[in-house]
């Protein structure tokens, strides 16, 4: 079989679909014949990778490089090179599209397409394919393309996607705001996409059995028209059981956005906001704005009114930002209740325009993907270390919502100490888990429980009947009925409970549908 153009990338995940190949295809137009997607991951051998994609021939070979694939897409294309020379490579993606002369990925490969390369890539397809013409540079870059001209992708989601994997659906490009650690601070205005003919696709997309939307817009509610417009949409269909994920600007919820939202049926919207960091000082050396009174209104409306599951970031290893900063900002968020805390350590993007604090911060990246901060100013490597195992940890004991009664044990315990805090009493834990664990990842849920049964009852000191108790009531949450055996009051004693109603729809995550029972029993209790 032979395809003139494929058009690959290595997703984190199977769940995840490449939104940006689905673009370059609707928008290849007469060569679309010629074309076809290929998705893999980054845990797929690059030799099978370049095995399958060389099968089929190819005359070019266009490549999406992220962050999480860019160590994965060095290996791949230089194979593809080396047993397959004559093979066009051409790379596009936010990864090659700043620095990219430096890159020894993009030296590898034939060309690069650096910023939005909907027409880019076509038009280079075309001169290739129809004229036998190349590029006089390898990097290609052009203006931003008409947004109103773009062709929409979502009809090339297939079956497949739809039923299995995350759709990624945007009304508009570009984000007003100069924040330095971000790449969407180097745009210089926001584009918006035709409302109508958008709300067009998204109902035929519902008819094909959609029900799940992950909006990549950077500032969802930045027009409140137009957020609205598309929330009232969603809630005249909302019946279907739909799940919609919004990135939202936290100091924005105008009353005509908060009385819409109160309507969406408990679970069925996910806000993800970027808080990032409590510290005046360092939101401003990073050009961060953020009304931080307006934020703290706002989350306390979305946990007392609104069905709506947060999920509030923080980045640590900010220029300026130490750990007693970052552990009262953290206070001050969990105080607010949002659903889920992302604990983010810095990374750095390319082009992006924080690395002017590299000097001055001593700010020191890990030299490979994903380029984590490894050491600051105010916080050393050591720290950052701790932090790192600290957010893997707050994901799977916090954030999972599996462990609601554990957790807000921690808090409890915070609350009884003069001086304490909610950060620093999880810190101790984390201190814990990491001497017990010689790793954070692949630790079983098993092995989560009796950890968390043997620091109660070692470390706290928690009679040991109390703390099986309300770890049992943690894991019958997870809908299993047998207690393991380490949980159990005593060995005559039976494992009591059931499956818990969520109480959500189906189409929910399953995090979310947690975050949704432990709010339903709080609510009751």
């Amino acid at each position: 079989m032979t395809t003139d153009i494929l058009l690959v990338t290595l997703n984190s995940t199977y769940q995840h679909s490449s939104f940006g190949l689905r673009y370059l295809y609707a928008n290849l137009e007469e060569l679309q014949s010629r074309a076809q997607i290929l998705e893999f991951t980054i845990a797929r051998d690059p030799k099978d990778i370049a095995e399958s994609l060389l099968r089929h021939k190819p005359k070019i070979i266009g490549i999406g490089v992220y962050i999480w694939n860019a160590q994965e897409s060095l290996e791949l294309v230089s194979l593809l090179k080396r047993i397959s020379p004559e093979t066009l490579v051409v790379l596009g993606g936010p990864e090659v599209s700043h620095e990219s002369e430096t890159n020894p990925l993009c030296h590898i490969a034939d060309y690069v397409i650096k910023g939005e390369a909907d027409f880019l890539f076509r038009d280079f397809c075309r001169n290739y394919l129809f004229n036998g013409t190349l590029p006089e540079q390898k990097f290609i870059a052009g203006i931003l393309p008409d947004i109103k001209t773009i062709k929409s992708p979502y009809e090339f989601y297939s079956d497949e996607d739809i039923k299995n994997r995350v759709l990624y659906v945007e009304v508009s490009r570009g984000c007003p705001y100069r924040c330095e650690y971000c790449l969407s601070s180097l745009d210089k205005s926001v584009r918006n996409f035709d409302v109508p003919q958008f709300l067009a696709e998204m109902q035929r997309l519902m008819d094909r059995g959609a029900r799940q939307f992950k909006f990549i817009d950077r500032t969802f509610n930045l027009s409140p028209s137009t957020c609205t417009q598309i929330l009232e949409f969603f809630l005249e269909r909302i019946h279907l059981g739909l799940f919609l994920h919004f990135e939202m600007v936290p100091d924005r919820l105008p009353v005509e956005i908060r009385e819409l939202i109160k309507k969406f049926p408990a679970g069925s919207l996910q806000f993800e906001i970027g808080i990032q960091t409590w510290n005046t000082d360092v939101a401003r050396l990073v050009s961060r704005r953020n009304d931080l009174e307006k934020v703290k209104d706002n989350f306390r409306f979305l946990a007392a009114e609104t069905g709506v599951h947060t999920h509030a970031d923080l980045i640590v290893g900010l220029p300026g930002e130490d750990i007693h900063s970052f552990a009262k900002g953290f206070d001050i968020l969990a105080e607010l209740r949002p659903d889920e805390i992302q604990v983010g350590i810095l990374k750095r993007l390319k082009g992006a325009p924080i690395s002017r604090h590299d000097k001055e911060w001593e700010m020191v990246y890990s030299a490979h993907p994903p380029f984590q901060i490894l050491r600051t100013k105010s916080m050393d490597f050591a720290t950052l270390q701790t932090m790192n195992r600290f957010s893997k940890y707050w994901d799977l004991y916090a954030n999972s919502g599996t462990f609601k009664n554990f957790v807000d044990s921690l808090k409890a315990a915070a609350q009884d100490k003069e001086h304490r805090s909610f950060f620093w009493e999880f810190y101790e834990f984390n201190g814990f888990m990491s001497q017990r664990h010689a790793q954070s990842h692949g630790i079983s849920q098993l092995s989560l429980f009796e950890s968390a049964l043997i620091y109660l009852t070692e470390h706290r000191h928690w009679p040991v009947e109390k703390a099986k108790a309300l770890l049992a009531e943690d894991y019958r949450a997870t809908g299993k009925k047998e207690l393991p055996r380490f949980l159990k009051a005593g060995e005559t004693t039976e494992a009591s409970g059931g499956s818990h109603d969520t109480g959500a729809k189906g189409n929910l995550p399953k995090r979310q549908q947690r975050h949704l029972t432990a709010k339903s029993e709080q609510a009751s209790s």
